[in-house]
C-alpha cells in the first residue's frame, strides 16, 4: 500500500527475484563449502607432501574468489535491488524484523572478504599453520553468514511462534531452521566438489587431474547420498499445505520437484561413473554438463521452496501482494486502492469503473497473476462473464484451494471482473472473427 506497483510484462516480478535468486544461490553455497573444500585440501598436500596439489589449489582458490567475491558480489548487490523494487514491503518487514541478524550476518561477511583476500594473496609468503589458520577463519564466517540467512529464508515460509510472541529468537530459530540449515550446509559440501571438478578438469597434467577429479569425487557422492535424508527431514517440517502441494497439490510445483530429483540423479551417476570410476574421462564438456546440472536442481529446489509459500511472501503476516494480515480487515471494509498511496483512483464509479479494475488487479493479483504471461488467470476465466467472476472473486477460498480470501470491497471485486471480462473479449477478438 505504501509504494508503487513494479509492473514486469510475462515474467512477473517473482520469475526476475528467482532468476537472480538461483544465480546467487548458486554461488554462494559454492563461497561456504568451497572455503571448507581449499581448507581440507591444504591439509591434505602437506600431509602427502604433494606440491602439485597445492599448485591446483592455487589456481582453484584464483577461480574461487573471481567466482565467490566478484561475481557472488554483484549478484548478491542484485538481489537485493530487485526484491527492493518487487516487494518492497516484505524487505522492508525483514530488514526491520531481523535487523540485529542483518547486523551479525554482514559482520561474518565482511570477516569472509578479509580472510579469503588474505588467504590468496599469502600463498607461500606465510608459514603453512597460518596460512590454515586463514583458511579456516574464513571457511566458519562463511558458514555463521549462512546459519543466519538461514534462519531470515526459512522464517519466510515458517515464522513458527513469532507471530504472536514477535521475539527475534522465535523468528530465526524457526521450526524449518534446522532442517534447511542440514540441507543447505551439504548441498554446500556437494557444490564445493562439483566447482572442483570443474577447475579439475582444466588441468593438462593428467595424473594430478586424475588425483583430483577421484578426490572431489568423494566431496560429491557420500553427501549426496545424505541429501534425500536432510530434504526429508526438512519435508516433514513443513506445515501440512506445503506438504500437499509438493505431493501434486500444484501440479507445476510437483513437476518442478521431480525435475530436481531428477537432475540430482543424474548428477550422482556421471560424477559416480565418469568421475569416480573413470576419471580419465571427466573433461571440461562433462565438467559443464554436471555443473549445469546442478543449476537445474538448484533452481527446482528453490522455485518449490518460494511456490509453497503461496499467497504469502512472509507465511502468517504478510500476502504476496504486500498486504499484511492485521490490515485485513481495514482494507475489506475500504478497500486496497483507497489506501493505496500510488493510486490514481481514491473512489470508484461507473466512469472510471475499468480504469479501477485495472488498478485493482494490480494491487491485488499481479504480484502472482501476469496477464498473458507466468500464471495467466485469462484462460480460466473464459467460460464465465462478469457477474459469475464477481462472485467467484469475492469468494476467491471457495473456488480456489489455495488462494486466499479477497482483501477487497464488493466494488473493487466488481471492477476487476469488468476489466479481466473486458480485457478477454479484446483479447479474443481476432479468435471469434
Amino acid at each position: 500500500m505504501n509504494y508503487p506497483f513494479w509492473d514486469i510484462p510475462f515474467l512477473g516480478g517473482g520469475w526476475l527475484i528467482g532468476i537472480v535468486a538461483v544465480i546467487h544461490v548458486f554461488v554462494s553455497h559454492f563461497a561456504v563449502g568451497g572455503g571448507l573444500f581449499l581448507v581440507l585440501t591444504e591439509h591434505k598436500a602437506y600431509r602427502e607432501n604433494n606440491l602439485k596439489i597445492i599448485d591446483y589449489l592455487k589456481i582453484h582458490s584464483k577461480f574461487f574468489i573471481l567466482l565467490t567475491l566478484v561475481f557472488g558480489a554483484l549478484t548478491g548487490v542484485a538481489i537485493w535491488f530487485t526484491i527492493g523494487l518487487v516487494t518492497p514491503m516484505a524487505t522492508s518487514s525483514l530488514i526491520h524484523i531481523f535487523v540485529w541478524g542483518w547486523a551479525i550476518e554482514w559482520v561474518f561477511f565482511f570477516i569472509e572478504i578479509a580472510a579469503v583476500m588474505i588467504y590468496f594473496y599469502t600463498w607461500e609468503k606465510i608459514d603453512r599453520k597460518t596460512h590454515l589458520i586463514i583458511g579456516w577463519i574464513y571457511f566458519i564466517s562463511a558458514w555463521m553468514s549462512m546459519v543466519v540467512i538461514n534462519g531470515i529464508l526459512s522464517f519466510m515460509l515458517t515464522p513458527g511462534a513469532w507471530t504472536q510472541t514477535r521475539d527475534f529468537w522465535d523468528g530465526l530459530i524457526n521450526p524449518t531452521y534446522f532442517s534447511s540449515l542440514a540441507f543447505r550446509t551439504l548441498t554446500a559440501i556437494v557444490l564445493a566438489g562439483i566447482y572442483a571438478l570443474f577447475t579439475a578438469s582444466l588441468l593438462k597434467d593428467e595424473k594430478i587431474k586424475q588425483t583430483i577429479v577421484k578426490y572431489s569425487c568423494k566431496w560429491v557422492l557420500p553427501f549426496m547420498l545424505m541429501l534425500p535424508l536432510a530434504g526429508l527431514w526438512y519435508y516433514l517440517t513443513l506445515p501440512e499445505i506445503p506438504r500437499e502441494i509438493v505431493l501434486g497439490g500444484i501440479v507445476f510445483v510437483h513437476n518442478t520437484a521431480i525435475i530436481g530429483l531428477i537432475a540430482g540423479a543424474l548428477i550422482f551417476f556421471t560424477v559416480l561413473i565418469m568421475g569416480f570410476f573413470k576419471p580419465n574421462l571427466y573433461s571440461t564438456p562433462v565438467a559443464v554438463f554436471v555443473l549445469l546440472l546442478g543449476l537445474a536442481s538448484m533452481f527446482a529446489g528453490e522455485r518449490v521452496r518460494e511456490s509453497v509459500r503461496k499467497p504469502y511472501v512472509l507465511v502468517d503476516y504478510m500476502y504476496s501482494n504486500g498486504l499484511v494480515l492485521s490490515d485485513f480487515d481495514k482494507v475489506k471494509a475500504e478497500g486496497l486502492i483507497k489506501n493505496s498511496k500510488w493510486s490514481n483512483i481514491k473512489e470508484i464509479n461507473d466512469q472510471n469503473k475499468l480504469e479501477a479494475g485495472n488498478e485493482a488487479f494490480k494491487l491485488y493479483c499481479s504480484s502472482c497473476h501476469i496477464i498473458n504471461g507466468y500464471n495467466d488467470v485469462l484462460p480460466l476465466i473464459t467460460e464465465y462473464d462478469e457477474e459469475m467472476l464477481t462472485a467467484i472473486i469475492n469468494e476467491l477460498e471457495n473456488y480456489q484451494g489455495y488462494m486466499p480470501k479477497f482483501a477487497g470491497t464488493e466494488a473493487e471485486a466488481a471492477a476487476i471482473a469488468k476489466w479481466l471480462t473486458d480485457f478477454n473479449k479484446e483479447n479474443t477478438k481476432g479468435e471469434i472473427k
